[in-house]
């Protein structure tokens, strides 16, 4: 055999020794994709299967929303029948023609509270409402307008009081005296009825309400509260009334208007 053939035997033989290990590589390259695939549709399938199962109030829904102790009325005896709520104010909500439990003077001034910061604009990612109902010796107190904003001030409008001026938005606050907390916040968390009060400056618990000392009945959405009320969250439409001394008031309950 000449040279030139042996020359050309060798690069076909090379010739096919790369396109044989190309094509390996192609085959390993369709076999990672097609892993990869599987991978990515396993863990979709999971993911459904997680959102189906806290969507049914399985162990992770439970997680960021822990079960309340709740128990019936039945055990406060004769509870008097809740009053007239008052006329609707600013928010389409009724304000109570009391007095307020507490002013704002204590109120935070813009420091930290409970890791909650005061900003100088809404913080909307987290946007929902409850509301708040007091009563001592059986009388309603008003929760007062601008808990949670610093340096407002009560201002008179068409539709009744609310919150005017101030420095910054609490991540929970109030802008009328009708007792509807805003959680305003730029993450999800759960807020607690004793975050609202410690940016109010006011005492909350089992024996403290506000000035007032006593016995402390708590009630969440028409069931009694087995707890430190401090620790009633802030859910979405959560109906919590608070009670210091006799008589005992049935729950009032009012209707969110749209937006709220």
């Amino acid at each position: 055999m000449s040279k030139a053939n042996r020359n050309r035997d060798i690069a076909r033989a090379k010739v096919a020794e790369m396109r044989a290990r190309e094509a390996r590589r192609a085959r390993q390259r369709r076999l990672y994709t097609a892993i990869g695939a599987a991978v990515l549709a396993i863990a979709a399938a999971a993911g459904i299967t997680l959102a189906v199962i806290s969507g049914k109030g399985g162990s992770r829904a439970t997680a960021s929303h822990p079960a309340l102790k709740l128990g019936s009325l039945s055990s406060l005896g004769t509870l008097q029948p809740a009053p007239n709520p008052g006329t609707n104010g600013f928010e389409g909500v009724p304000i109570p023609a009391a007095a307020a439990l507490a002013g704002t003077s204590n109120d935070a001034t813009g420091a930290k509270v409970d890791a909650i910061r005061c900003q100088t604009s809404e913080q909307l990612i987290f946007h929902i409402h409850s509301h708040l109902t007091i009563f001592i010796n059986g009388q309603p107190r008003q929760v007062p307008a601008g808990v949670g904003i610093p340096g407002s001030h009560p201002q008179n409008s068409n539709h009744g009081p609310v919150a005017a001026g101030g420095t910054c938005l609490y991540w929970l606050h109030t802008h009328a005296p009708d007792g509807i907390i805003h959680v305003e916040s730029p993450i999800h968390r759960i807020y607690t009825l004793g975050n609202f009060f410690d940016e109010w400056g006011q005492p909350l618990g089992p024996s403290a309400l506000g000035p007032y000392k006593g016995h402390v009945v708590a009630i969440y959405n028409g069931k009694l509260y087995e707890g430190n009320p401090r620790d009633i969250p802030l859910n979405k439409h959560a109906q919590i009334q608070l009670e210091l001394g006799k008589p005992l008031v049935a729950p009032e309950a009012i209707t969110f208007p749209n937006g709220l």
